[in-house]
C-alpha cells in the first residue's frame, strides 16, 4: 500500500486548485449563493473544459480533485455528479455531453413491472440535473427530470444549497445495468468520494483556525499558547490526518478491486466523527468570528456538517463496522 500521489495527481490538484481558486472567490461566492441553488455554472464548464470532470479519470485521481473542491468550498456537484453518476454511465458504457450534470439518488425505489415509483429525498443537485442515476430492485436506471411521471421539490440544505426530493410515478426509466454488484459499487464511490471532499473542508478548516489562535490576543497572549486552546487545535489535527488516512486507503482498495465495505465506513466515520470534532472546534476558537457570515470560516463548518451526514452518519457507519466484525 502506497498512499503517496503520482505525478497525474498532483498535476491535476494544482489545475483544479488554480481554477478553483480563480473561479471561487469570497465575491462569487455570494453571488452564486444568492441565486438559491447553490451551482456555479460557469465553474462547472470550466473544470470541464479543463478535462477535470472526466469521468474515465481514476478514482483515486478523483478523489484528488474532490480534496480541491472542498478547499475552496466550490459550489459545484463534483461528487454526486462526477464520482458517482457520469462514472457509474461511464463504467457501463452509456455516455453523455461534457458538462452534463448527473446526480446519483442516495435510496433505491421500487420497480412495479417496468415502472419505476417511489419517494427519494435528498438527492443532490436533482433541481438542476440533467439526468438521475435510480437505483432500484438491486439495479441501476436512468431518469430524466423532464420525464412523465417525475416531479422534484426543492429541500434546502445546511449549506445553502438546494438538494430534490425527487417523487417517481410510474416513471419509464432507461435500465444502465442489472450488474448486482452496481448499487454498492455506486455506493462506495459516493462515500469515498465525500470523504475526500471533507478532507478538503477540514484541511483549511484547520488551517484558518491555527492561523487565527497566533493572532488572536487575549489576556496579552496570543490564545494559541494557552493549553486549552492548543490540546483542541491538537486533536483537530490528529483528526485530519486521521480523515486523510482512511480516506486513501479505502479509495486504494476500492481501485485495486480489494474488499473494502469496511474500509470505507471506517473512512465515512472518521469523515463524519473526526469533521464534526474540527468543524465545532474551529468555530468555537474563533469565537463570534466563526458564527459571521461574512468570514471565510463560515462556509467550512456548513460543508463539514453537510458531508458528516450525507450517506449515514458516524453512528451508522460504526454500527456497520461493528456488524461486519461480528461476523
Amino acid at each position: 500500500m502506497d498512499f503517496s500521489l503520482t505525478e497525474a495527481q498532483d498535476e491535476l490538484s494544482a489545475l483544479t486548485r488554480r481554477i478553483v481558486t480563480d473561479q471561487a472567490t469570497p465575491e462569487r461566492l455570494r453571488e452564486v449563493e444568492a441565486k438559491g441553488d447553490r451551482f456555479d455554472r460557469r465553474l462547472w464548464t470550466d473544470l470541464e473544459a479543463a478535462g477535470v470532470l472526466d469521468p474515465s479519470l481514476s478514482l483515486l485521481e478523483q478523489c484528488s480533485v474532490a480534496i480541491e473542491i472542498g478547499r475552496g468550498v466550490a459550489p459545484v456537484p463534483y461528487v454526486p455528479s462526477v464520482l458517482m453518476g457520469a462514472a457509474v454511465l461511464h463504467r457501463f458504457g452509456a455516455s453523455v455531453a461534457p458538462g452534463t450534470v448527473v446526480t446519483a439518488a442516495p435510496t433505491e425505489a421500487t420497480v412495479e413491472g417496468d415502472l419505476l415509483r417511489g419517494s427519494l429525498p435528498t438527492v443532490a443537485a436533482a433541481p438542476y440535473a440533467d439526468f438521475i442515476v435510480v437505483p432500484a430492485d438491486g439495479k441501476l436506471y436512468l431518469v430524466k427530470p423532464s420525464d412523465e411521471g417525475v416531479s422534484i421539490e426543492r429541500q434546502r440544505i445546511v449549506d445553502g444549497d438546494n438538494e430534490g426530493l425527487v417523487t417517481l410515478d410510474g416513471v419509464q426509466a432507461e435500465l444502465i445495468t442489472d450488474d448486482p454488484s452496481a448499487v454498492t459499487w455506486l455506493r462506495h464511490r459516493g462515500l469515498i468520494g465525500l470523504c475526500a471532499h471533507q478532507l478538503g473542508v477540514t484541511q483549511p478548516a484547520l488551517e484558518l483556525t491555527a492561523a487565527y489562535a497566533t493572532e488572536r490576543v487575549q489576556f496579552g497572549r496570543p490564545i494559541g499558547t494557552f493549553q486549552a486552546v492548543a490540546q483542541r487545535l491538537a486533536d483537530a489535527y490528529i483528526d485530519v490526518q486521521a480523515i486523510e488516512l482512511t480516506m486513501w486507503q479505502a479509495a486504494w482498495r476500492f481501485a485495486s478491486d480489494l474488499p473494502c465495505s469496511t474500509e470505507v465506513s471506517t473512512a465515512k466515520f472518521w469523515a463524519a466523527d473526526g469533521g464534526h470534532r474540527v468543524a465545532h472546534a474551529a468555530v468555537h476558537i474563533h469565537g463570534g468570528v466563526g458564527i459571521d457570515v461574512d468570514h471565510a470560516l463560515h462556509r467550512y463548518f456548513v460543508a463539514a456538517k453537510r458531508n458528516e451526514f450525507t450517506l449515514g452518519g458516524a453512528t451508522a457507519h460504526l454500527l456497520a463496522i461493528g456488524s461486519a466484525l461480528a461476523q
